[in-house]
Parts: structure tokens; C-alpha cells; sequence
């Protein structure tokens, strides 16, 4: 049966979803992030998926078909949630598909090992749409913890059908789908999971009573009546309710009546939220004692390890410590497999310069396809793969076993302080893999002014592409040679890093304090429990999803850049080279700096892929016109010296490598994520200058200490 195309409107959160001519059902997949959902959900739909960004908001969204019995079951994957009051862009998302999605029946998705905090979802979802199922996950970690649920009680209490799933082992699918079939198009009428006080209930009954004409059955009257009583009507709610309903329900002449009771009660509508919060919470709670046994002390070894990984006096040498672990682990695990496909890759280079010999090319044609376009992008691949191919899966083994919950919780005092949101620590994790998978990674942080914030200093953290050169200089000038020598260039690399770090804090407190003033907004911190990696699906997930996805969108920058370096060293004015030409027109400046005009330039250069700022100073010293391997560490580093490098031109050049502007491919994804050229120019300018700031500084002070000339 073919597929057909229908969009379900829904304005700003509208979602583009498939349906299967005439038999189709529509399922929604909610549930709170770490739960096992995307487990869920490609049990459920296998290969049969895409993904895409919600139209109007930058929330990502996975959509799949499952087959059975005849029947094609549209599975919508909502971003995962933990509240539906709409206090992000994904619980609006989330929100509005479940209230105007059309979907038949939604799946809530829960952690068998911590369903109290789960059952808070659940209790909202129910307000909205009968049709639902609970889909109580990861039941074979609440075994192995010896917790054991009643699932029977929990589902007479609920009203819906509850389903115990395994979902990494498909245990229960079929259940959970029997379940799903069951509810859907079926005649149930809503039932009420949370009492609220009685003046809320009496206020809420009256003004459900009048707005029933306006919701015309569109919408649960109940939830709608309680999120008038609850709302100021500023939120994104009220243009969606106006476009689905055809009229503003907040203008309604009833609710003024009914949020007046309720003052004259004394609740106000801070109070009557907290008051409505508190339900759900200890309504949750309820049914957690009558369906949850916890045998005491099954999660000690957890809190144990919790106390040395969050510990105030712990917490941050633990971090340090594991960052300088990966860091050595990926400086030395990537120089073999590099080396290799240097090899491999530059064969292939010969084989292609013997092929265009033997048609005859003409000498600029290989130089500009061969030796440019096709060498920069081999000697990208070579140098950014093997270390991306290792730190992306350590990084995802980490995030896997529940730890990057925990760096968040480490640094969220310090963020705090800088009036930024605890959440940019994650970006900032994800920056070191690729600066531009970190900007996208800030669509996590819900306030706009602190998802600015982090996009524009997510760049003083070097990424993989920085790498290479950092890791070069520090063991040329400052790593003692023999077996400690990655180590001690691990450790120094940590050092380097942490400025970086010490510096975003420093400039978004700047930012909070300036042009993006406020107060650090408050969110909540999950710490999830700690799980035992799937080691062979987070190789493959890092490789394809992360690893592949980078190096192709670097791959893309780096095959133009090399045409254009190609042309600059060997297109000559005078018998010198345009990239000479350069070098020494920058140079009384690049002298300001510590640095020198060849320096310089290959910053310039390197704009499309920092990988290829030191085979440019190599080029460029050299005079070849074309990108050369430096062979050895030792022959590089006299070939520095011999053309005027000391340790503080070394200390310079790591000092811009930190910070200067992002490459174009984080570029050209801060001016997605903003919409703005003006926010980019900035993301450009602010590392740039401090970078060259620091430079003037550190090698003024040298001067003035007769260290340098």
C-alpha cells in the first residue's frame, strides 16, 4: 500500500507526518528524555524513518512507519519532555501535536527504574486525550535492581492500558502495539487522573461549561479550562489556541469571573500553579506506593559513585582527570591509523596524477584538481578521521553511561555565576568534538538570550579540527620526548583547555553584563541512573551520526579551499607568489602578535578546515605550491626554528589557534541556528579579538622582558 503525504497544521509547532491511504493510524511518542524512547522508537519502525525540524522552531523530530497486520502506523517521535506547561520549545512542540496533532493514540513512554518522576508526563498526557498507553520501559533494569511493579494496579488507577517493555530486547512490543490498537478510535471519555482543590475544580467546572461551544470538541474542555486559570495569556499557547479554535479564548468574558474566585480564595496565579504542580507531584507519588516495591539499598553503589562524581571536592578533579584520559587516549591512538591513511589516501593522489599524464591534462588542470582540490581534501580526511573516530565514541560511551548529566551539575555553579544556563555545558562538551555540532547542541537551553550566549562562546573550545596543530606545537616545543611524551602533551593540551573554558565563562558573563543582560534562568537537572553502555551500537552511532556527519560537512569546505590555495602559491606577480604577496603584506602585524605574515595567512586559509593551517606554514615556508607532509616531528621543528620560531612564537600561535573565529562550517550553522548575519559577525569578531588581544599581550610582556627581540 503506497504512501500519501498529509500535513497536520499545527502554525509554528506543525509537524509533517505520513499517512497510509484511508488506513493509517497516527501515533505519538512522548516521553521524558533517558527513558529509552528512541529505543522505543526504532524497535518500532526499523529503517522505515527520517527526521527533520519542526516548521517555525529548531526542535528536532524523527518520524517512522510500522507495520502490522495490513495496517501502516505513523509513529511521531515528540522531543522528549518532562512537563507539557510549555516552559521550552519542546513542550510546546510536544503540547500542541498531542492537543491538535490528530494523532489516534499516543505512547508515553516511562523508566521502570524511576517512574515516579515519569508518571508527572503521563498525568498531563491524560488531561489532554484519553487514547493513550503507558509504555513502562526498561523493565529488565528494574529486575536487575529487584524492583518490582504492579502494573495491574497502575492501570486500574490510570484508566488506560499499561504495557511493560524491553524495548533494546523487544520484549513486549507486540503487547504495547495490541495496546496501542486498542485505544485507538475507540469511544473513551476523559477520565479525571489528578483532583485539584476544590475551588480550583469549581472554577475550572464553570468555566468549562462556557468555553464548550468555542473548543467544539477540539481540545479536552478540562485542560483547556485549567490552562486559562493558569496562564497570563502571554504564552505561544495563546496564537496556537486562536488559530485552532478561530477565535482568542483568552478574551472569553468567563474566565475573568472564574480567575476572580479563585484570588478571593487566595491563590493567585503564581499560587494556583504551584498549587496545580503540587497535585500532579504528590498525585504521582500515590501511585508510585500502591504500583512501585523498592527493595532498600539496590541503588547505594549508584549514590556512592554519585558522591565522588558531584562531590564539591571530588566532582572536578574527577572531570579534569577523565578529559586528560580521552585527550591522551585520542592524541595516541590516532597517530597510527592516521599515518595509514595519509598513505592510502596520497596513492590514490599518484594514481590520479598518472591518470591525467596519460590523457594528456594540461599541468594546471592536475595542479588545481590534484594537487589542490583532492591533496587539501586527503590531508583533511588523514588528519581529521582517526582522532574524530576515537574521541566521538569515548564522548558517546560517556554520555551513554549517564555522565554528562554529571559534568552539567559540576560546572552548572559556574555558569550560574556567569548569569549563563547550566545546560551550555553540554554544548560545550559537544564543541570539542565539532564547534558546529555544539551550536546546534544549544537548542537545548530554552531562553533565547542564553542560547545566544552559548552559541557565541562555544568556540573557545577547541574542536577536533584544532586538534591537530595544538597537539603538533605543544610536542615540538614543550613535551619532553620518549614513552611520557603523549602523556605530557595530554596534559598540557587539558591546560590549553581550560583557558578556554575559564574564558567562556568569563565572556558570557560579559555578554549577561552588556548587550545580553538578565538573570540566569533556572531548569531542571536530571541525573539519570547510571547504565552499562551498548558498546558495539554506540561505535556504530558515533561513526555514522557524529564521526561521518562532521567530516563530511568539513569535506565539503576543504576540496573548494584547496582550488583557491592551490591558485594563491602558484599564481606569481613579480616572480613571487599571491601567497607570499600576502604573508608579507600581513606581517608588520602579524609581528604585534608574536607571530609572523605566514602564520598569519594560514589562519586566513585555514578558515574552510583548521586542519590545514600547519601544512600551509609548511608550504608556505618551503615554497613548494602545494601541501607537503612534514614528514617528522623533529623535522618540522627545525624547519620552525630556522625561520624564526621560538617558544613564544609557539606560545602565540596556540593562543590564536584557541581563539579565533569559527570555521565556515560552524559559521554557516550560527547563522542558521540565529537567523541573524548580525549574531554571526559576533560569533566571528568576539574569539578573534580576545585571541589577538592575548597575543599583543603575552608577547608585548616578552618583549618588554627581553625574552624575545
Amino acid at each position: 500500500m503506497g504512501l500519501t503525504a498529509e500535513s497536520v497544521g499545527l502554525g509554528a509547532a506543525g509537524v509533517r507526518r505520513e499517512k497510509n491511504s484511508g488506513a493509517d493510524r497516527v501515533i505519538a511518542l512522548a516521553g521524558n528524555p533517558n527513558v529509552g524512547k528512541s529505543t522505543v522508537f526504532n524497535a518500532l519502525t526499523g529503517m522505515n524513518q527520517h527526521t527533520g525540524n519542526w516548521p517555525g522552531k529548531t526542535v528536532a523530530t524523527a518520524q517512522g512507519i510500522h507495520r502490522r497486520m495490513g495496517l501502516a502506523y505513523s509513529i511521531v517521535d515528540l522531543p522528549g519532555t518532562y512537563s507539557l506547561l510549555a516552559h521550552s520549545a519542546e513542550e510546546e512542540v510536544a503540547r500542541d501535536f498531542l492537543c491538535f496533532g490528530g494523532a489516534d493514540a499516543v505512547i508515553v513512554v516511562c523508566d521502570a527504574t524511576c517512574l515516579e518522576r515519569n508518571l508527572n508526563l503521563v498525568l498531563q498526557t491524560l488531561e489532554i486525550t484519553p487514547h493513550a498507553v503507558v509504555c513502562v520501559n526498561l523493565c529488565d533494569e528494574a529486575e536487575k535492581k529487584g524492583i518490582r511493579l504492579d502494573l495491574g494496579a497502575l492501570e486500574a488507577e490510570l484508566g488506560v492500558p499499561v504495557v511493560g517493555t524491553s524495548a533494546r530486547s523487544e520484549r513486549g512490543l507486540d503487547e504495547l502495539m495490541n495496546a496501542v490498537e486498542g485505544v485507538c478510535g475507540t469511544a473513551s471519555s476523559l477520565s479525571v487522573p489528578v483532583r485539584y482543590p476544590a475551588k480550583v475544580e469549581e472554577a475550572a467546572a464553570e468555566l468549562e461549561e462556557a468555553i464548550k461551544p468555542c473548543a467544539a470538541g477540539r481540545v479536552s474542555t478540562r485542560w483547556l479550562a485549567l490552562r486559562l486559570l493558569e496562564m497570563d495569556g502571554a504564552e505561544p499557547l495563546r496564537e496556537t489556541l486562536r488559530e485552532h479554535l478561530g477565535e482568542d479564548i483568552f478574551s472569553h468574558p468567563a474566565l475573568e469571573g472564574a480567575r476572580k474566585k479563585l484570588e478571593d480564595a487566595g491563590m493567585g496565579r503564581e499560587a494556583l500553579r504551584d498549587r496545580m504542580v503540587s497535585c500532579i507531584v504528590l498525585r504521582a507519588e500515590a501511585l508510585c506506593r500502591a504500583a512501585v516495591l523498592r527493595p532498600a539499598g539496590n541503588q547505594e553503589w549508584q549514590r556512592r559513585l554519585d558522591r565522588i562524581l558531584t562531590s564539591r571536592l571530588t566532582g572536578i578533579p574527577v572531570m579534569l582527570a577523565l578529559l586528560c584520559g580521552v585527550l591522551w587516549l585520542t592524541i595516541t591512538g590516532a597517530n597510527i591509523p592516521s599515518s595509514l591513511l595519509s598513505r592510502g589516501l596520497f596513492w590514490v593522489q599518484d594514481r590520479l596524477t598518472d591518470l591525467f599524464h596519460f590523457l594528456g591534462a594540461p599541468e594546471w588542470l592536475h595542479g588545481l584538481i590534484v594537487l589542490g582540490a583532492y591533496r587539501v581534501l586527503a590531508w583533511v580526511v588523514a588528519v581529521m578521521l582517526p582522532p574524530m573516530a576515537i574521541f566521538f565514541p569515548l564522548f558517546t560511551l560517556l554520555e551513554d553511561f549517564g555522565y554528562l548529566p554529571r559534568v552539567a551539575f559540576n560546572l552548572d555553579h559556574c555558569f550560574k555565576k556567569a548569569h549563563a544556563c547550566g545546560k551550555q555545558s553540554l554544548s560545550m562538551c559537544m564543541g570539542f568534538g565539532c564547534n558546529a555540532a555544539g551550536v546546534v547542541g544549544c537548542r537545548i537551553i530554552d531562553s533565547p538570550r542564553e542560547r545566544l550566549i552559548a552559541i557565541l562562546t562555544n568556540n573557545f573550545v577547541p574542536c577536533n579540527g584544532r586538534f591537530p596543530t595544538l597537539i603538533a606545537v605543544i610536542s615540538m616545543f614543550f613535551a619532553v620526548s620518549g614513552p611520557m611524551q603523549s602523556a605530557v602533551s595530554a596534559l598540557l593540551l587539558t591546560g590549553v583547555i581550560l583557558l578556554g573554558i575559564a574564558l567562556t565563562f568569563l565572556v558570557s558573563r560579559l555578554l549577561s553584563a552588556t548587550v545580553l543582560g538578565g538573570m540566569p534562568s533556572s531548569f531542571t537537572l536530571e541525573l539519570p541512573p547510571y547504565r552499562r553502555p551498548q558498546v558495539g551500537r554506540v561505535i556504530v552511532r558515533s561513526l555514522f551520526d557524529r564521526t561521518l556527519f562532521v567530516l563530511a560537512r568539513a569535506a565539503a569546505v576543504a576540496a573548494p579551499a584547496g582550488l583557491l590555495l592551490w591558485g594563491m602559491a602558484n599564481i606569481t606577480v613579480g616572480d613571487v607568489s599571491l601567497l607570499a604577496h600576502c604573508a608579507a603584506f600581513l606581517d608588520p602585524f602579524a609581528r604585534l602578535l608574536g607571530l609572523d605574515g605566514v602564520i598569519l595567512i594560514a589562519f586566513i586559509l585555514g578558515f574552510p578546515a583548521n586542519e590545514i593551517v600547519i601544512p600551509i606554514i609548511l608550504m608556505a615556508y618551503l615554497s613548494t605550491g602545494t601541501l607537503v607532509d612534514y614528514g617528522s616531528l623533529a623535522s618540522l621543528k627545525a624547519l620552525l626554528v630556522q625561520n624564526g620560531w621560538t617558544w613564544v612564537t609557539a606560545v602565540s600561535v596556540m593562543l590564536l589557534c584557541l581563539m579565533h573565529w569559527p570555521c565556515s562550517t560552524t559559521c554557516l550553522t550560527i547563522r542558521k541556528e540565529t537567523g541573524s548575519l548580525k549574531w554571526t559577525a559576533a560569533a566571528i569578531l568576539i574569539p578573534t579579538g580576545i585571541g589577538m588581544l592575548l597575543c599583543f599581550l603575552f608577547s608585548g610582556a616578552m618583549r618588554l622582558l627581553g625574552l624575545v627581540p
